[in-house]
């Protein structure tokens, strides 16, 4: 189980990475648009696993995919981190803008990824 997990981290940590570059590289970094794609599309790939896949899965496979995985790959560390470093350069709007659209769009994507599932198991 253990194991399952930890290699599930790695992977995800490093998806993360990879999509917050990509993303930087065509955003620029005045907004954080990298790591809340990351968190949108990671509560959107949970609701996936929630709703569809993970109850029927081994509990190795279903801990791989969303605690490791899905764990590893969305980051609220990172947020709270890109909220502290707005406000403290005096970009207090910005900061409040990123909240809102987090909590509203991660909350969506969770919703949003569940449904798909139901649909798609129906």
């Amino acid at each position: 189980m253990i194991l399952s997990i930890a290699a599930g981290g790695a992977l995800g940590a490093v998806l993360r990475y990879l999509l917050n570059n990509q993303i930087v590289a065509l955003w620029g970094g005045a907004f954080p648009m990298g790591i809340l794609t990351v968190n949108v599309l990671g509560c959107f790939a949970m609701g996936l696993a929630a709703g569809g896949f993970a109850p029927s899965a081994s509990p190795e496979i279903r801990a791989f995919l969303t605690t490791g995985v899905l764990g590893g790959f969305t980051t609220f560390s990172a947020f709270a981190f890109d909220v502290h470093a707005l406000t403290d350069t005096g970009r207090m709007s910005l900061a409040i803008a990123y909240v809102f659209a987090t909590v509203a769009l991660t909350l969506l994507g969770v919703f949003a990824g569940a449904a798909v599932a139901r649909g798609l198991a129906a």
